[in-house]
């Protein structure tokens, strides 16, 4: 993380934060003094640098705060007085974001596992196995030969088989009537017929309660990007996403020959997505515009420059200003 600080009349505050960074670039291209530089993005990406993606020279720095608006992830926060000027009423503002619908979610997990940036995260509920099954088991002690097939085939890892001394004679057949779901495998894998196992659930499955999975859901806010790969998998289409670009990204095979896309032996769009939207298919990059956030990262990183961005337009509003207008209008080409 780098800051810079300025004292005065107001008190004004530039925050870089790496973790939010995607690599872009965005905001050194629109920095009217010139002040930021964007880093070595592949070798950062693939972990071969420790070193922040962006670098801010203090020297040139005027605290306009132009970069931190230009940003569409929130990468850097520009503070007057200790507010955040995002919030205030006169600056610019993104209207991109991801909303996830509680009411609607059935806590499936397809959001968190599918999440390139980690940052959904589910809490839920699982009723008690022992509350939608019944039954009941028997067993004989004397008949074990403590063999403990049946401890290791029993799906739900209900069963113990406990010994004397000696290890080698058992002494008790304990079975977890918490964990048993009384599929009465121990009792066909028993060599010795020691184990009786009565299940019940389906005659009195009119009694058993319904299957509620309860919990939470959480969005940080601060490391998404809408990629809305979370909008794609949510099978109760519980989420909406917008995009802080529409427009399109593609890769131009309209160049010399030793400038073709080196798929598999480079791969250099792949890993620095930020939102797994590229894939290497038959040696040859492909961007899924599905996931894509048209952030420019690939474009930065690939070393034959083939891959191209062409945003046409933005959801970045109440942009005042002419001056602003025409250099953040620069990120979608206007």
């Amino acid at each position: 993380m780098v800051s810079i600080i300025r004292k005065g009349v107001e008190n004004r505050k530039l925050v870089h934060k790496n973790e939010r960074c995607v690599g872009c670039g965005i905001c050194s291209e629109t920095c009217p003094t010139s002040a930021l530089n964007l880093g070595p993005v592949l070798p950062i990406a693939r972990g071969l640098l420790e070193m922040d993606y962006i670098k801010i020279n203090d020297k040139n720095c005027v605290l306009c705060g132009l970069c931190s608006f230009a940003c569409p992830f929130e990468a850097i926060v520009f503070n007057i007085n200790g507010d955040e000027a995002k919030d205030f009423q006169n600056y610019p503002n993104w209207d991109d974001g991801t909303q996830i619908d509680k009411n609607e979610c059935i806590f499936c997990g397809k959001c968190e596992n599918n999440c390139p940036r980690d940052a959904i995260i589910i809490n839920r509920q699982l009723p008690d196995v022992k509350d939608l099954v019944r039954g009941e088991a028997k067993t004989e002690n004397d008949k074990c030969i403590n063999c403990k097939i049946c401890e290791e085939m029993c799906p739900s890892d209900a069963i113990t088989i406990e010994t004397d001394v000696t290890n080698i004679n058992a002494t008790e057949i304990l079975i977890d009537e918490n964990k048993c779901i009384y599929c009465k495998i121990c009792q066909r894998a028993c060599p010795e017929n020691a184990i009786k196992i009565f299940c019940t659930t389906c005659m009195n499955s009119d009694d058993i309660p319904k299957v509620e999975i309860t919990g939470d859901i959480f969005l940080d806010e601060d490391i998404c990007i809408n990629c809305s790969w979370c909008e794609h998998v949510c099978p109760t289409n519980a989420v909406t996403t917008v995009k802080p670009f529409e427009g399109e990204i593609f890769r131009r095979d309209d160049v010399e020959e030793d400038l073709i896309c080196k798929g598999d032996s480079c791969h250099a769009c792949l890993d620095v997505c930020p939102c797994n939207a590229v894939e290497i298919i038959n040696n040859k990059s492909s961007i899924n515009p599905d996931f894509c956030v048209l952030c420019g990262a690939c474009q930065k990183a690939c070393p034959q420059n083939i891959l191209e961005v062409k945003r046409t337009s933005m959801k970045l509003n109440n942009i005042k200003s002419e001056a602003w207008q025409n250099i953040l209008g620069s990120i979608i080409g206007k």
